[in-house]
């Protein structure tokens, strides 16, 4: 019998005849063993503790699992370019195990389906591609968290709407993406969690006559849990959605560090290492941002995985679809594109050089401590909105003004023209002088979460130990897939 004319019966393992859908020209649409190159290592795993598990429970034969098992270690080292023509790797992999074994090999299907059997390689997978990922993440939160002590009193300007608005500094930047990252770790971690069960032994969907234990493969394979339901465990995909999810709002925060570098690139706030840039084939002095701006287009990418993964599960029917086949690609074109882009940031920010001259000149400019003005004249007893009012209508010609004694004059003819003697009775020149100097308008704001040095510094240290625990969670996780490894390759070797 013919690779071409086998198939294995899903409950008795049998290798018998099935001509009828051995070929055809849909065969090559029908595939995915291209595809399945990056379940090949998990499917050998699977099959593994699945061998492992019926031997235990008496439904395999010990020397036919031990069989099994070698012809496995055979085909993890041939790897997955060896395998023989099959519909998938799955069935790739139970073929060159029958051609290695016999019939007998054919055994190791017994109390599974495909469908759960896939379920669980694509879980394995995803998992270790999430801790990828999320060391990345953690990576680069050191990152801007190191660059951002170091910058604590860099002055920069602080922008809405693109517009000038009011001076902050380079570190308290840096540390506002960090938070957003420490929000997306969450989220991975969470989604990490979830996907962290095991479906293994829910069969085609409805469970099986065999006397298995599922909390054994979920054991070896270092799984948290089961998916109690045989239906939802073989069927579902929602953990591809908040995987996919929570990776796609990852690229949004690095799409947003991305475009704020290209922008301060353009205004020589900030040059990047040549490392991270690029020339212009024809314009020599250029010296273009390129990686961030294919930062901007990964998010992209990621977001266009999220609308296709979504639109392929909308409204399918339970249980098991083929278009679950087509479901999964999206899940590794986002985590591949999302942590590219977090290692690109993190790479380029922290390689940087900021202009700091160029930065101090630009806080102030657009009349950015205009707030602060206002601010000023409310804690001396003004209302804040008459206040915002003062300053508003002073704001105009100021924004036309070079020197600073020039802006305190424009406000004080502003306030006496307007409301009398408010300002001028309440206010002293020095003390407007002091509201306008960009570096002491943020050394005032010192409120909890402001840009003031020694505020900032607070939060940095909070910020670093939040790191510190994501740090834990992830090698705990981490230490556990290992502990599995190791234990499955144990028992492997017991009965090989």
């Amino acid at each position: 019998m013919t690779e071409e004319d086998s198939f294995t019966n899903d409950e008795t393992g049998d290798v018998v005849r099935r001509e009828r859908f051995s070929s055809g020209p849909a065969r090559e649409f029908l595939s995915s063993l291209d595809a399945d190159e990056r379940i090949f290592t998990a499917d050998i795993a699977v099959d593994r503790a699945h061998v492992i598990m019926l031997a235990e429970q008496e439904i395999l034969e010990v020397d036919t699992a031990g069989e099994i098992l070698s012809a496995l270690t055979d085909i993890e080292t041939a790897g997955h370019q060896n395998l023989p023509a099959g519909e998938d790797v799955h069935a790739a992999i139970e073929t060159a195990v029958i051609n290695r074994v016999g019939d007998e090999g054919g055994r190791m299907h017994t109390a599974r389906s495909r469908n759960d059997e896939v379920a669980t390689c694509i879980r394995y997978r995803l998992r270790e591609d999430l801790l990828a990922v999320l060391q990345s993440l953690l990576d680069a939160r050191e990152v801007l968290l190191s660059e951002a002590a170091e910058h604590v009193e860099t002055i920069m300007p602080g922008y809405t709407h693109l517009q000038p608005a009011q001076p902050v500094t380079v570190g308290f930047w840096l540390a506002s993406y960090e938070n957003a990252l420490a929000r997306d770790t969450e989220r991975i971690l969470d989604a990490y969690d979830r996907v962290n069960q095991s479906p293994l032994g829910a069969a085609a969907f409805a469970g099986t006559t065999f006397d298995i234990d599922r909390g054994r493969t979920a054991e070896l394979l270092g799984f948290e849990g089961v998916i109690e339901n045989a239906m939802d465990a073989s069927t579902t995909r929602d953990m591809l959605v908040e995987s996919v999810n929570s990776v796609a709002t990852l690229g949004l925060t690095c799409s947003s560090v991305a475009e704020d570098g290209i922008i301060f690139s353009n205004r020589g706030f900030i040059e990047l290492n040549d490392d991270y840039a690029s020339t212009s084939s024809i314009m020599p002095q250029k010296k273009n941002p390129d990686t961030l701006e294919l930062v901007r287009a990964a998010a992209g990418e990621v977001i266009g995985c999220y609308t296709g993964l979504a639109t392929t599960l909308k409204g399918l029917p339970r249980a098991y679809n083929r278009d679950l086949q087509r479901a999964t690609t999206y899940m590794w074109d986002a985590v591949d594109a999302a942590q590219d882009a977090v290692d690109v940031t993190a790479g380029a920010i922290s390689t940087a050089t900021w202009n700091t001259s160029k930065l101090q000149s630009a806080a102030g400019e657009g009349f950015s401590t205009a707030t602060g003005v206002a601010d000023l004249l409310a804690q001396n007893g003004i209302p804040f909105r008459i206040a915002h009012e003062i300053v508003a209508t002073a704001a105009e010609p100021v924004e036309e003004a070079d020197e600073t004694e020039t802006a305190v004059e424009l406000l004080d003819e502003a306030g006496e023209e307007v409301f009398g003697e408010a300002v001028t009775n309440r206010v002293e020149i020095q003390q407007l002088l002091k509201a306008l100097d960009p570096t002491a308008n943020v050394a005032a704001r010192d409120s909890r979460g402001g840009p003031a040095p020694e505020e900032l510094t607070r939060a940095i240290a909070d910020a670093k130990n939040r790191l510190d625990e994501d740090r834990n969670a992830l090698d705990n996780r981490k230490t556990a897939v290992k502990k599995a490894s190791k234990q499955l390759t144990a028992e492997v070797d017991n009965y090989v």
